[in-house]
């Protein structure tokens, strides 16, 4: 098998290694071009939702993932003013009990490890770091790249896995710029043992205020504490200093409970992060082209399902290139077509609830009230178009339920 015999996957994320990952285990030859000079993710903490385990063991990666993830004891949601819970989902046993998983928190890189390892130990994968693609061109048999530094390469079929402004997608869909949304986020990982007292440590909290959120969890075996702080302002496109962010974080959350203030104290302000995403597209594919991930339909943070998405993207692509016996364009018009509404919702329902986490006024107080009275069951209910997963349309090797 020649490398013109590959499948090129561009970029070496969560979604691209995946589908390295799945289609190399078909005994299918594939390279990863990633434009960074290692292909080693930086970043934060990740939330996995009982969805991604089915993935995960059709790979034979779920007993890896577990010994990585943490399983909060449930999921929380405070009022950012009076620090009051408006509801919780307890984790193991009631959601493995309901959609067959838990509800697990990593930090990104223990899961990108865990792929890249799978993948190295997997003979058809290539995995090329420093290989930036600035073009592309397709033919009847095949797609050939061009890098940065002028290389051609040649391959069977193309994934753009290249993220919110991908060259794919451009290509696809050309529909501009991602779309800001006038929100900024800052990151930040601390020591367990700098937490401060009263913060429920144990849990996945969610903290929803006018105009502003703060999301944290633990991770790496409880030695690590992840905490985002989101909020709304005119200067999102903006690149302020340490002094000008501590200033805009210190005026937004005057009003925030003095447990979010203590851990906003933790937090280091030097970087901000502008949350854009775009619109749903129905088409991600021209002929032996396709895109996933954030590249075909990047969301908010609000249901915590980008990972997810891209997980579930990859393996599905992988299935339908299976079932379709290297037959790309048809594969990656079949893999559109059973991702495109899935994905969409998760788009257009994360905007919804995106503007109920940071309601203000009466608006506000009808939409806590509003969900302080679900029950468990409804939430879990509301939850199962989410939880409950997808059905690939190939045998799978091991049950849908995980147990761990």
């Amino acid at each position: 098998m020649s490398d013109s015999d590959a499948i090129l996957i561009v970029g070496g994320g969560l979604g691209g290694l995946t589908a390295a990952l799945a289609l190399g285990r078909q005994g299918r030859r594939v390279r990863v071009l990633e434009a960074t000079p290692e292909l080693g993710a930086i970043g934060y903490g990740i939330q996995l939702g009982p969805n991604v385990f089915p993935m995960f063991a059709r790979l034979g990666l779920v007993d890896a993932l577990l010994a990585q993830s943490i399983l909060p004891r449930a999921c929380v949601m405070f009022d950012a003013l009076t620090g009051a819970e408006v509801t919780h989902i307890p984790n193991d046993p009631v959601l493995r009990a309901r959609f067959g998983a838990p509800y697990v928190v990593i930090h990104r890189v223990d899961l990108h490890k865990i792929l890249l390892d799978a993948c190295r130990a997997t003979g058809t994968i290539t995995l090329e770091p420093s290989t930036s693609v600035v073009d592309y061109t397709q033919r009847d048999d095949g797609v050939s790249l061009t890098t940065e530094d002028g290389r051609k390469i040649d391959g069977v079929a193309l994934i753009g896995a290249d993220g919110l402004r991908s060259l794919v997608r451009a290509r696809i869909a050309n529909d501009g710029e991602p779309k800001p949304i006038g929100y900024v986020a800052h990151r930040t990982i601390v020591p367990f043992g700098e937490v401060p007292q009263g913060v429920q440590r144990d849990v996945s909290a969610l903290w929803v205020g006018p105009g502003f959120h703060m999301v944290h969890y633990p991770l790496r075996d409880n030695t690590l504490f992840n905490i985002v702080a989101v909020f709304r302002t005119d200067t999102h496109g903006d690149k302020g200093d340490s002094a000008f962010n501590a200033s805009e974080v210190e005026r937004t959350y005057a009003t925030a409970h003095p447990v979010m203030k203590s851990l906003l104290e933790k937090m280091d302000l030097k970087r901000r992060w502008m949350i854009a995403d775009r619109d749903p597209v129905r088409h991600w594919s021209q002929g032996r082209v396709t895109m996933l991930g954030d590249a075909a339909h990047p969301a908010l943070q609000t249901f915590a399902q980008g990972a997810c998405m891209a997980i579930e993207d990859g393996v599905t692509l992988a299935a339908m290139v299976d079932l379709a016996k290297g037959d790309f364009a048809a594969a990656f018009k079949r893999y559109e077509q059973a991702r495109v509404v899935r994905t969409g919702r998760v788009v257009l329902e994360g905007r919804r609830l995106w503007q109920g986490y940071h309601a203000e006024g009466i608006d506000r107080d009808v939409w806590l009230q509003a969900f302080a009275e679900r029950s468990e069951a409804d939430v879990l209910a509301c939850l199962s178009w989410l939880y409950d997963g997808i059905r690939l349309p190939v045998q799978d090797t091991g049950s849908d339920k995980v147990s761990a």
